[in-house]
């Protein structure tokens, strides 16, 4: 059965302009860390890409190590882009990114010039496209000039195979002095991709205010601290679970400390109407300094439960400060 996209996809999203630029981002944003590489279930994955779309989803971010194996959640994407959502492109914002390894050798992995426009390329091939419209350096290499990754960045632009570029896991200063090559270089920076959640808060610490003063958008990976921040670890570690596979959340993280904090904040979202989750991803968004929160799903049911956390943004004072008592409890 070909695929229509909901006629009523627009009507309940909302969307946030992109610090001073002309896009505008969906608040909930689907990323493909997990759950659509080769080793994972096809008809899955292109449920919940389909679901998201419905939904107003309409920001996609990848890199070019997702899988696993790396680069095989590109190539399912691509699959998407041919298929189910060939009439529906230009609706899209598709971002990928270079900075780990994603081959042998010096020149796959980190920062170069060379690793990042050859990166891009096989990217580009992955996925069919001419151009991707957003492209991440995803980490500081501290071996290479920050100004020839910057250049590097530039160039993408300049190619036409980006149309804007972000970097990811840059502290406060690192950022700052992106932001001055760049200017003098006259290719702006749309977006940082920082790890953001109640249980990470490190981008308040400078970053926030770095990316405000030069009006540089901000999309948050991890929002819900790797599924800490929902309900599937409040009774112990379930199997299946990513902690259970020890793969990016370690079962040593799920201590009677932590599922103190977790039920505590548990309860404060009931008493707010909303599932944990909800309220995690509606408070990384709160008072609008996140352009967007990048979730990650493992199924359709996980993409509409977050989608609802629109319903409920505001905070009250009182909210948010038994959120920082629950959080500095030792």
């Amino acid at each position: 059965m070909v695929y229509q996209a909901s006629e009523v996809r627009y009507e309940h999203m909302h969307y946030r302009k992109t610090g001073n630029s002309g896009i505008q981002l969906p608040l909930i944003s689907l990323g493909l860390w997990h759950n659509f590489g080769a080793v994972d279930t096809r008809e899955n994955g292109r449920n919940m890409i389909r679901r998201a779309f419905d939904l107003g989803i309409t920001h996609f971010d990848l890199a070019n190590n997702y899988g696993p194996p790396p680069g095989s959640a590109e190539l399912f994407f691509g699959e998407m882009l041919k298929t189910d959502l060939a009439p529906y492109r230009d609706e899209l914002i598709i971002s990928s990114k270079a900075g780990f390894k994603m081959w042998d050798g010096p020149y796959g992995d980190w920062g170069s010039k060379k690793y990042l426009v050859s990166s891009l390329d096989q990217s580009l091939k992955r996925m069919g496209l001419d151009y991707v419209d957003i492209f991440y350096h995803h980490r500081p290499d501290p071996n290479t000039p920050i100004e020839e990754t910057m250049q590097a960045l530039d160039l993408l632009v300049r190619q036409g195979k980006a149309l804007y570029i972000g970097i990811s896991n840059y502290d406060a200063k690192e950022t700052a002095e992106a932001l001055k090559i760049l200017d003098e270089l006259g290719t702006p920076l749309l977006i940082h991709q920082p790890s953001y959640s109640m249980l990470n808060r490190w981008i308040e610490d400078g970053l926030q205010k770095v990316l405000e003063k030069n009006g540089v958008g901000s999309i948050a990976f991890v929002p819900l601290a790797q599924g800490l921040l929902t309900s599937k670890y409040l009774n112990g570690v379930p199997e299946g679970s990513r902690a259970s596979k020890e793969t990016s959340l370690s079962r040593d993280s799920i201590n009677e400390e932590m599922l103190s904090k977790i039920t505590q904040l548990n309860e404060l979202a009931s008493e707010r109407n909303q599932s944990l989750a909800q309220m995690s991803l509606a408070w990384v968004l709160r008072e609008g300094k996140v352009t967007s929160a990048l979730i990650g799903a493992s199924k359709v049911e996980q993409i509409e439960e977050n989608v609802k956390a629109l319903n409920n943004l505001e905070f009250t004072n009182k909210e948010i400060s038994k959120i920082d008592a629950i959080l500095s409890k030792k």
